[in-house]
């Protein structure tokens, strides 16, 4: 019912998850981003604890292998997750036995991306070749793709309905976390969503660190 992208940007050192799947607001319970430590996708019958255990093994100085290895081996019930991670060192995923319908999961060039109730297992491939194929674009805009890429290649087995889209760079707080949690249509409303945000993403951390100086502050009919 679910399937994600986890990704790093090299050249920015940005991390982040797109996530779509058939069930409401998929991306609250399922994407997990730190700065400088990494990101976390957990799914399938999905665990919000292991996403958060994943980011804080990966703080505590594990590789995002290890951090899978470990938190997948302890976990209740871990034969009905899916886990995916990503940190500066690369990408690690599991899929646990129960996982659902076809699934399975990729790990691709600075990227891996999971997926269960698929319409095939090409669909995780598509994700981690589009993610792969422009890299000096903006981690948002691949991960975007990565999805738009894995829709095209059959998706789901049944119809998408919510999306998401999360990423954390050089501040504590994400700088991009942009959610359709209910649609007919939730990867094209979240590239909609990418694209009114993109041009204002870094004016929001601007404004956040010195409000004085920032863009556009004191702009009349500007209260961002």
């Amino acid at each position: 019912m679910t399937f994600s992208v986890v990704g790093r940007c090299a050249r920015t050192g940005a991390f982040g998850v797109a996530i779509t799947s058939s069930s409401p607001a998929v991306a609250s319970r399922c994407a997990f981003v730190r700065a400088g430590v990494g990101a976390a996708a957990t799914q399938n019958v999905t665990d919000p604890r292991l996403g958060r255990q994943l980011l804080s093994a990966m703080a505590s100085g594990r590789t995002a292998a290890t951090a899978i290895a470990e938190v997948s081996a302890a976990a209740p019930f871990a034969e009905y997750r899916q886990l995916s991670a990503v940190d500066s060192s690369g990408a690690a995923s599991f899929s646990g036995t129960k996982s659902l319908g076809i699934n399975g999961d990729v790990v691709g060039d600075g990227c891996v991306s999971a997926g269960n109730m698929l319409a095939t297992l090409e669909v995780l491939t598509a994700c981690t070749e589009a993610f792969a194929a422009e890299p000096s674009l903006e981690l948002e805009e691949r991960l975007v793709l990565a999805l738009e890429a894995g829709l095209g290649r059959g998706g789901e087995a049944g119809p998408v309905h919510s999306a998401g889209l999360l990423v954390a760079r050089d501040v504590e707080w994400p700088v991009t976390d942009l959610r359709v949690d209910w649609s007919d249509a939730p990867i094209a409303d979240l590239r909609a969503l990418w694209a009114l945000w993109a041009p204002q993403r870094d004016d929001y951390v601007a404004r956040a660190l010195d409000p004085a100086s920032a863009p556009g502050y004191g702009v009349p009919g500007d209260d961002r």
